[in-house]
């Protein structure tokens, strides 16, 4: 068995990790859940320990525990060059946060999706369309003759339409 990662903080650090760890507004459960995970690696807790006492998988311990030790020079760095308050916070919150996710950006934005779905619920005979319902087909040359996009499949209508916005759609619009 391979002993864990040694995890250290300041006590700046621990300052900053502590407001987010009782912050109950402004901060996201992810941030607080992460604050706790680096405070109790700080303390000597086990992933299993922390696995037990958080209710997660020793993995997602063991990953922002690493996380955080690839990381603890640079904080000592930023704290040695005289980083503000408001600047290590700044890099603790970038430190926890998500890395960006691997795939194609988002082609439209959550205003392009609501107004496509406005549209969808809006009658056909409205825009002077020769149907009593949307198509896939008659919705996606609607929303690109109005502007709302450049380009869109009558594919990729349907799937909005049938499947609704998914949860990948969802992550990236807000």
């Amino acid at each position: 068995m391979s002993r864990a990662v040694t995890v250290s903080v300041s006590e700046r650090q621990r300052t900053i990790l502590e407001r987010y760890r009782k912050s109950k507004a402004g901060t996201s459960a992810q941030l607080v859940e992460r604050s706790s995970i680096v405070l109790m690696c700080a303390d000597g807790m086990s992933n299993t320990g922390l696995g037990r006492r958080l209710g997660i998988d020793r993995q997602r311990a063991r990953r922002w525990r690493t996380r955080w030790s690839e990381n603890q020079e640079r904080l000592a760095e930023a704290e040695r060059e005289g980083a503000s308050d408001h600047d290590l916070a700044k890099l603790v919150r970038e430190l926890l946060s998500d890395e960006d996710r691997p795939g194609a950006p988002p082609t439209f934005g959550a205003e392009q999706l609501v107004q496509i779905i406005a549209v969808a619920c809006e009658p056909p005979e409205e825009s002077g369309r020769p149907v009593t319902h949307w198509t896939p087909r008659e919705l996606a040359a609607e929303v690109i003759e109005r502007g709302i996009v450049e380009t869109i499949s009558p594919r990729h209508i349907d799937r909005l339409l049938k499947g609704g916005i998914s949860a990948h759609t969802r992550h990236s619009t807000g």
